[in-house]
């Protein structure tokens, strides 16, 4: 925890909050703070600064807050990305968040297998805390956009199309001999299938609205370091 992360219902003041639970343990167990000390904060899709702690117990902490800093630059990406198993999901959200993605769409595939879109890993709540674990890792405060497309050939056709307009549009997908760019200065659209792949008719629906398949190279990779992979390769 990089950055102590902040909501409206933290202030008892206008510049004070008071902090229980995980961020209050944090700070007094980790950060080893005492009143008096300095620690990074920031406000929820918000400013950046810091928080002067006044007092502290072992119940709570009160602390006065300067937010003067925004926060840094998102990378110009679209994430399109095949719903992944559930326990991958959490990981894959928090590193993207991590990396500075907002705009996250995660969609039905082939082979994604329907019981993924019934677990728990996609309620609202426990992906907000996926990204809250991204933006304290990075030092962020902007939360991502995550929508949930269950019908492939209806997203694509009827509304990527405006969505990826005037971006730079790539599908990744292991069975192809071109191979990613690196280091793009443009905003990119990124398709990212499930284990195994998008399917051949995935990959056409993709194409026929102006989307370019890739690879990253020889080596098969878990979708996990795919998604990793590929956002370092084009933008850091």
């Amino acid at each position: 925890m990089n950055l102590i992360l902040l909501t409206r219902d933290d202030f008892i003041s206008a510049h004070r909050v008071c902090l229980t639970g995980r961020r209050h343990t944090h700070v007094r167990a980790v950060l080893k703070a005492v009143p008096g000390d300095l620690v990074a904060c920031g406000m929820v899709n918000g400013n950046m600064g810091y928080g002067k702690i006044q007092d502290m117990d072992p119940r709570k902490l009160v602390m006065q807050v300067t937010l003067h800093q925004p926060p840094p630059a998102a990378i110009p990406l679209n994430l399109v990305l095949a719903l992944p198993r559930p326990k991958m999901l959490r990981r894959i959200i928090q590193n993207v968040t991590a990396l500075g993605v907002k705009q996250i769409f995660l969609v039905n595939s082939w082979r994604v297998e329907k019981s993924f879109w019934q677990s728990p890993f996609l309620d609202d709540a426990n992906l907000v805390q996926y990204q809250r674990l991204g933006l304290e890792q990075a030092k962020d405060t902007v939360m991502p956009d995550i929508s949930k497309k269950r019908f492939f050939s209806r997203f694509v056709k009827n509304e990527l199309p405006a969505i990826s307009s005037g971006t730079r549009c790539i599908t990744a997908h292991p069975k192809t001999e071109q191979i990613c760019p690196a280091g793009v200065n443009q905003p990119v659209t990124l398709a990212v299938g499930p284990e195994g792949g998008w399917i051949d008719l995935e990959v056409k629906t993709l194409e026929d609205i102006g989307f370019v398949t890739c690879a990253m190279g020889q080596r098969i990779l878990t979708v996990e370091t795919a998604v990793t992979s590929l956002i370092s390769r084009l933008f850091v």
